[in-house]
């Protein structure tokens, strides 16, 4: 990655040099450059989007029980759907944000192999869903906000996973939560893949993390099916515009939580100050409001997101 870096700005460089002697020499080739230059730019973007995606899943990355453990105090984890069993890669349950009880669901991957395995690599089944929901409807029952984090590279697609119904509960979970007369935060901290990202994002107020990225399906599968070639990811993640950049300019997201220059592995408690800020603020207004009023806006929020020829 550095060494592509300190190419492109010598290539940037020597494209300058030749514009000072095209000046000097009287000698006409400006659309050669202006194509060179063409080139560089795209590789540029190539090459800084595919750094944000190889930080939004840096094995050193803060993952959800980090946040929650920085910005919520008493922290009481919920298990199960009351259907089937739990799933560890969906932790839920009660906390308070500065006095104020709020629900949390969130995403959660595993820092070892073991625990990796145990919570799927934060890859949910439909009993994680159903999870969240029951715990949704909960909050909305006691009048309690729900702050939800992101960071998943999609729902498990696996046998088990069909046959329970993944799909049924992702799409339960859209429609249900559009609904809840309760406010509802989302912050993608990481990787916000497809429906199994979706199943978490549907809220008042969505955010992200400056190097956290939000796709519907990922590079290498972008790749591998519409570029014909699995090793074309960098180009395919450039191509989806998946950064949290993009998707502010899309209005899909309200807005971007900075991060130290390394990512947020480098200052975990700077980037959870930052979040729990957002938070706060954003529950205060939207506490205010009427629960009706916050649904009507939800879905218009919905049906307005993203960018769409006719």
């Amino acid at each position: 990655m550095e060494e592509s870096k300190v190419d492109m700005g010598e290539l940037q460089k020597k494209v300058g040099e030749l514009k000072r002697l095209m000046q000097e020499s009287g000698i006409n080739v400006g659309k050669e450059l202006d194509l060179i230059e063409a080139r560089l730019l795209a590789g540029s973007k190539v090459e800084s989007t595919w750094k944000r995606v190889e930080l939004a899943r840096h094995p050193d990355r803060p993952y959800s029980l980090d946040y929650i453990n920085r910005i919520f105090e008493d922290f009481i984890e919920l298990h199960g759907d009351r259907a089937f069993g739990d799933d560890p890669a969906i932790v839920g349950g009660l906390a308070f944000l500065n006095s104020r009880p709020v629900t949390i669901l969130a995403n959660q991957k595993g820092r070892s192999l073991k625990e990796n395995v145990r919570r799927n690599h934060g890859m949910a089944n439909p009993e994680g869903y159903r999870k969240a929901l029951r715990l949704a409807r909960e909050a909305e029952k006691f009048h309690r906000p729900i702050v939800t984090f992101i960071d998943t590279a999609g729902a498990y697609p696996g046998l088990g996973a069909e046959e329970r119904g993944i799909g049924e509960s992702i799409a339960r979970n859209l429609r249900d939560f559009s609904q809840l007369k309760t406010p509802i935060l989302c912050v993608i901290i990481g990787e916000g893949g497809s429906g199994g990202a979706l199943g978490l994002c549907v809220g008042d107020k969505i955010y992200m993390l400056e190097n956290a990225i939000y796709s519907v399906i990922s590079p290498e599968g972008y790749a591998s099916i519409l570029l014909r070639d699995s090793s074309r990811a960098k180009d395919a993640a450039a191509m989806m515009r998946i950064t949290s950049a993009d998707l502010l300019e899309f209005k899909v997201i309200n807005g971007v939580i900075n991060e130290p220059p390394g990512g947020a592995q480098d200052d975990p408690n700077a980037v959870a100050a930052r979040i729990k800020a957002t938070l706060v603020k954003d529950l205060a207004n939207l506490s205010s409001r009427n629960p009706s009023v916050l649904v009507r806006y939800r879905n218009q929020k919905i049906r307005k997101a993203g960018h769409w020829k006719e």
